[in-house]
């Protein structure tokens, strides 16, 4: 290995900055949607209630299973008793829903995704898993396969369950919440993004109305309140997502999601005072990032740290070969702080022998490594995921074919003969010394 990258934790700018912003809310967390790397924290390991933000969960289900082919767009979705009746209850955010027409998929997600439906989040997770019980055992599981940290779901919607009158899924506590910390709540936003852009599409959406039913229209005023003409005070500039919550023992909480030319920022404010400030908050470190932060390349495409240009080769027709960068590698970076960041080499170990030599055959553009990015400034970095790092593919620039018999025969030949008059050598001028 030529190279040995260490990933650390990077408290010393966000902590500077959780000092400078000085947040109104209980926990935050401010993440670049292209590498992970944390930008502003503020006890991002506190586990606190989601409310409807464990929508962004379903939603992941709902995308998932629709990508998989398990539902379509245009199926009818069937709907139980219990949810007609919870989809009636007018101080919970709901559409109303009948059992005598019919509402397809599509339309309730947007529900979901606009409106934040309870009901309709519900409906489509008994579609989905049968039940809301399997649908919840299914969340979770999705949480542990996304790697998120610190979470627990008990129900689909983000209620608390005691809203649920008595329907609250089996297994689960009568007046328990659904339960993340702001890290693991920006992992799922950030997880969502990158499998399911098409979230976006929907999330953004101001408003628009749901056939309730025959002659019955809902107008679905978008609660991200921080999109265009909804709260004109509120606009911002690029915000396309994501989800809010609300729930007494949540407080307002917002996950929210903008893009400033090639810079996306992923951001959460969890447990604020009001509506109002849960967008405020968030407009504060949304700021913070576009502001302070600029996205460099760190190394062109086709480069490699001078002097790790050459790789040994064995049993091949050429005994070396060159390698490099198979695309740019570019970070986001705090403006001003270009000296600070280099690229370092890491070799895949598994692909090297004893000797860190590759072994012929292989072809050309077979990747061999990585190009990191190496924080040299003072402080340290932190990534979402703890091994989460800023990378690009190296790869050989050349193939090379597995040398004959007769080479390798000559080869070992020469070498035979070269460590006899190397070992003749050394008897020589041992005489004399």
């Amino acid at each position: 290995m030529l190279a040995i990258i260490l990933v650390f934790t990077w408290f010393g700018q966000a902590e500077r900055a959780e000092a400078a912003l000085d947040l109104e809310a209980e926990t935050a967390i401010l993440v670049d949607a292209n590498t992970g790397k944390i930008l502003y924290q503020k006890d991002i390991d506190k586990v606190l209630p989601i409310a409807s933000m464990t929508k962004m969960m379903s939603e992941y289900l709902i995308l998932e299973a629709l990508d998989n082919g398990d539902i379509s767009e245009d199926q009818v979705v069937p709907i139980s008793d219990h949810i007609r009746q919870l989809s009636l209850h007018t101080a919970l955010s709901n559409v109303p829903l009948r059992q005598d027409y019919e509402y397809t998929v599509q339309q309730l997600y947007e529900s979901v995704a606009i409106y934040s439906a309870n009901a309709s989040t519900m409906a489509l997770a008994e579609l989905i898993a049968g039940s809301e019980r399997a649908f919840v055992d299914m969340m979770n599981a999705k949480g542990e396969e996304l790697g998120l940290e610190d979470f627990e779901f008990v129900n689909s919607s983000g209620l608390n369950n005691s809203d649920l009158n008595g329907n609250h899924p089996d297994g689960t506590g009568a007046d328990a919440e659904n339960m993340m910390s702001a890290r693991a709540t920006a992992q799922l936003a950030y997880a969502l993004i990158r499998d399911y852009p098409e979230v976006l599409d929907t999330a953004s959406i101001p408003t628009k109305e749901f056939d309730a039913g025959p002659d019955e229209s809902i107008t679905m005023q978008n609660w991200n309140w921080m999109l265009p003409g909804i709260v004109p005070e509120h606009d911002y500039e690029g915000i396309d997502g994501l989800k809010t919550g609300y729930t007494s023992a949540a407080g307002n909480s917002f996950t929210g999601t903008a893009k400033r030319g090639d810079m996306r920022l992923i951001s959460v404010v969890m447990r604020t005072e009001t509506r109002d400030d849960r967008f405020n908050e968030t407009a504060k470190i949304m700021d913070y990032g576009f502001n302070q932060f600029e996205h460099v390349e760190i190394a062109p495409e086709g480069y490699v740290p001078d002097g790790e240009e050459i790789v040994p080769v064995v049993s091949g027709k050429e005994k070396e070969v060159t390698i490099s960068s198979t695309e740019s590698l570019t970070t986001i970076i705090q403006s001003g702080d270009e000296d600070m960041y280099e690229a370092a080499l890491q070799l895949d170990g598994d692909l090297l022998n004893e000797n860190n030599e590759l072994v012929a055959p292989f072809d050309a553009g077979v990747q061999v490594g990585q190009l990191m990015v190496s924080y040299t400034g003072e402080g340290e970095e932190e990534y979402l995921y703890p091994n989460q790092q800023t990378s690009v593919p190296v790869a050989v620039d050349t193939g090379i074919e597995k040398a004959g018999w007769f080479t390798m025969t000559m080869r070992s030949i020469g070498g035979f003969f070269s460590g006899i008059w190397g070992s003749a050598v050394d008897t020589v001028q041992g005489w004399f010394s």
